[in-house]
This record gives C-alpha cells, sequence and structure tokens, in this order.
C-alpha cells in the first residue's frame, strides 16, 4: 500500500438533494489581495518621483466554465497572470491618480474570459497618520 494518496483528478459534484438548493452555488470568485506594490503616483511635489506603496485588491467572479471542474493545473486560473500583468502595468510608470491605476487594472481583467464580475480597488496606506488609507473602488456591482 503506498505512503500516500495521490490528489483526486477529478473534482465530482454533490450527488443530487446531497447540498440543500438554498445552499447551492451560485458565484465563483478568485481574489489577490492586499497586493502591496511600489508605485510612482501622486500630483503633489513631494509625490513625484518618490514610489509609494500602493494596496490592491483584485475579486474576479467567473462563470462555471471557467472555474476548475478537476485538480489540474490546465484548467486553474492563471494567479500568476494576474498579478504579473499588475506590475508590467505598473513597472517603470508614473500615475498622478489612483483612478487611472484602477481603470487600468479593470480593464486588464475584465477582458478575460469567463469573468462575470469585478471588483478593483487602490489604497495609499502611508498618506495621513490619522487613517488607515485613502482609496479608490471600481466594481460591476
Amino acid at each position: 500500500m503506498p505512503d500516500s494518496v495521490p490528489p483526486p483528478t477529478f473534482i465530482a459534484p454533490q450527488p443530487p438533494g446531497l447540498v440543500p438548493q438554498r445552499l447551492a452555488i451560485r458565484t465563483r470568485k478568485l481574489f489577490l489581495e492586499d497586493f502591496d506594490v511600489p508605485v510612482d503616483i501622486g500630483f503633489h511635489d513631494f509625490e513625484v518621483g518618490s514610489p509609494q506603496t500602493l494596496r490592491m485588491n483584485i475579486e474576479v467572479w467567473v462563470d462555471a466554465g471557467h472555474f476548475p471542474a478537476s485538480d489540474t493545473v490546465d484548467e486553474a486560473w492563471d494567479y500568476d497572470f494576474l498579478r504579473q500583468a499588475v506590475l508590467r502595468l505598473v513597472e517603470g510608470r508614473r500615475f498622478n491618480l489612483q483612478e487611472t491605476v484602477v481603470y487600468a487594472i479593470y480593464d486588464l481583467v475584465a477582458a478575460r474570459d469567463g469573468v462575470v464580475g469585478l471588483r478593483v480597488s487602490t489604497r495609499k496606506p502611508d498618506v495621513y497618520p490619522d487613517c488607515r488609507a485613502v482609496g479608490v473602488e471600481l466594481s460591476s456591482f
């Protein structure tokens, strides 16, 4: 008998009637949470050329056809794409406004196949000493 059991290759649906209808899966969400990236952002003289932490949250709702039905990499939503695309977007570029960054990320993710809902937010956690952050959010809801 092997020491370990191989992982399942298929995520089997629950037999009918096992999960009550009120608990049936209605949405499928993937997210990148509290992704801190140094960004050259801001329009004040003291901000220009001095990268600030921009904390990003990206929530992506996908349709059932684009959510893994088996435990294989081929079916996984590419988190690396999401993270790398955001890094490429802000790298070596200067922004005046968080709104500009949020729109650019939103457009990038919304264009992906299977996306049925989206929320993108950014916040600057180091702007004011008397509040946690200032930020911007766009959402399809």
